[in-house]
């Protein structure tokens, strides 16, 4: 699977939540202090907005041709 292509999640998951999901999870990393996960999901949210505004700021600069056909 492509690396754009994987999905990443993160959550607050009881060590219950972790148990039930069991080999569905392909990496746990568990975080101590809780005070932290929201900034932490606030740069992230902010990093994937930052993506998108550059990602769409490059598609707009490359035009797009649609079926070029020539006629004689």
């Amino acid at each position: 699977m492509p690396d754009q292509d994987r999905i990443v999640a993160i959550g607050l998951l009881t060590q219950r939540d972790v148990f039930a999901l069991g080999h569905d999870l392909s990496r746990v990393y568990p975080i101590d202090e809780m005070p932290c996960f929201g900034a932490l999901l606030g740069a992230i949210d902010d990093a994937d907005r930052e993506f998108h505004r550059a990602r769409d700021a490059q598609q707009l600069a490359i035009p797009v041709q649609h079926g070029a056909t020539s006629r004689a």
